[in-house]
């Protein structure tokens, strides 16, 4: 072949190549721009009618609006949220399936009794972090039965009475649970924890009825008691007083740095493309700093906080580093 022919054929093909890569391009960039063209699925680990799922179903309708496509909450409890992790991890990596998850899959201890195999989850090992989406502090609230008013007299009853005051957990190895072992470890006291399958509404009960002397839950599962006076409420775990509860202290009064709470964040599975994550990212905050979701959540107990993938990364792994000496200490105790 005459050399001037395999230098145009060789032109051509090159040509060809640079049309096909910018036509990939093109239309990689036309899928990223119009995504979503379709229902987008967020799971979650708790059940229908909880804090957490409404929570969700807020923020659902109000990308439905943003993305004008439906997106729907799958609910998928049990195992300490291992169920929901493993469900969106397996999970195509389309941007068309998320998940919703909670502070307790990332704080639990691996390895210890009764966690599952694929917790804590870890990012970016396991998930892509997209956004956080809301936080939820923590009430102390005690029976009105017990004579606690405060943390200082919890703290005062616990060390005159080491392990005989109790406290409820619907959660072993769960937010809740841990927060209350923080809780123990700051104050240098020892609690009783009775812990209940049931749900809040059983061990509200036995709260109200003096069976049991104080628990710690979110704002959903204390507020109607401690509205109606049947509960007292005795902290809020958040480093300030919220605005809603004035009157409350917070635990940092009396323990001073003390901070825990409730947290949920939205995550892809691996391999989503960076054009997709950052879209729904910058999609959540627009969703987030929408006054009416704002509002609906703080009903709930549960208050917007948005962050970048990044921000998301370095506040997840400053969690674990705090958290992962409670997990620890709690699982050295099941061992005795």
């Amino acid at each position: 072949m005459p050399r001037f022919a395999r230098r145009f054929m060789g032109t051509c093909a090159l040509a060809a190549c640079a049309g096909l890569m910018s036509a990939m391009a093109e239309r990689s960039a036309f899928a990223q721009g119009d995504f979503p063209n379709k229902p987008v699925r967020i799971i979650v680990d708790s059940a229908p009618g909880s804090a957490t799922d409404v929570a969700l179903r807020v923020l659902a309708e109000r990308l439905s609006r943003i993305w004008n496509q439906q997106v729907l909450a799958l609910n998928h409890p049990g195992a300490g949220g291992s169920i929901a992790a493993r469900v969106a991890a397996q999970s195509p990596n389309d941007g068309y399936t998320l998940s919703f998850a909670a502070a307790s899959t990332f704080t639990a201890l691996a390895g210890a009794p009764g966690v599952p195999a694929n917790l804590p989850i870890e990012v970016p090992r396991d998930f892509l972090p997209i956004g956080f989406v809301s936080q939820q502090p923590m009430f102390i609230a005690a029976s009105p039965k017990v004579g606690i008013n405060s943390i200082a007299d919890l703290i005062a009853q616990a060390k005159q009475r080491p392990g005989d005051i109790s406290y409820a957990t619907t959660g072993v190895g769960r937010i809740t649970h841990l927060t209350m072992e923080l809780l123990q470890l700051r104050a240098g006291i020892k609690l009783q924890m009775i812990p209940y399958a049931g749900g809040p509404s059983q061990a509200l009960s036995d709260l109200i009825a003096g069976r049991v002397a104080i628990v710690l839950d979110g704002y959903g599962g204390v507020a109607p008691g401690m509205q109606s006076g049947a509960l007292k409420g005795i902290a809020v775990g958040t480093a300030t007083r919220l605005p809603e509860f004035p009157d409350l202290p917070t635990v940092a009064e009396t323990l001073p740095g003390f901070f825990a709470g409730g947290w949920n964040v939205l995550v892809a599975p691996l391999g989503t493309s960076d054009a997709i994550v950052r879209k729904v990212s910058a999609d959540l905050r627009t969703a987030l700093d929408d006054k009416e979701v704002q509002s609906k959540l703080a009903t709930i107990g549960s208050y917007v906080q948005p962050m970048t993938p990044e921000q998301l990364t370095a506040f997840i792994q400053e969690q674990q580093r705090v958290w992962k000496p409670v997990a620890e200490a709690v699982a050295a105790a099941q061992k005795k």
